[in-house]
């Protein structure tokens, strides 16, 4: 479960920009296509975050939708996953978004 070293990167990256103040909220940008379970992060973050500037703070996840664009045509299409089809039937479709994983904002008391 690689989710368990980034949640612990997070933390500490949160941490050291927290500059020892205490950490209420921390939000998260994560790709569809990134890879990266949001439910596991979830899991992970408690235990990471205990006796750390982030112990009960609270993680909220947004989660950003896969997004390609079509090398044939040109139009742009939700992608579910990196094996899209466009509706003019080309599947060589480049990934546009979708694949972050983003420390969006964190909030400091």
């Amino acid at each position: 479960m690689h989710e368990l070293g980034i949640t612990q990167g997070i933390i500490e990256l949160v941490a050291e920009h927290a500059a020892g103040a205490r950490v209420n909220v921390v939000r998260l940008e994560i790709g569809k296509l990134s890879a990266i379970m949001p439910d596991a992060i979830r899991f992970c973050f408690d235990l990471c975050a205990r006796d750390t500037a982030l112990d009960g703070a609270q993680l909220e996840i947004i989660e950003i939708p896969g997004r390609g664009r079509c090398r044939e045509c040109g139009e742009e299409l939700a992608m579910a996953d990196f094996l899209a089809r466009c509706a003019c039937g080309s599947i060589d479709v480049q990934c546009i978004g979708g694949e972050q994983l983003k420390i969006k904002e964190m909030e400091v008391a």
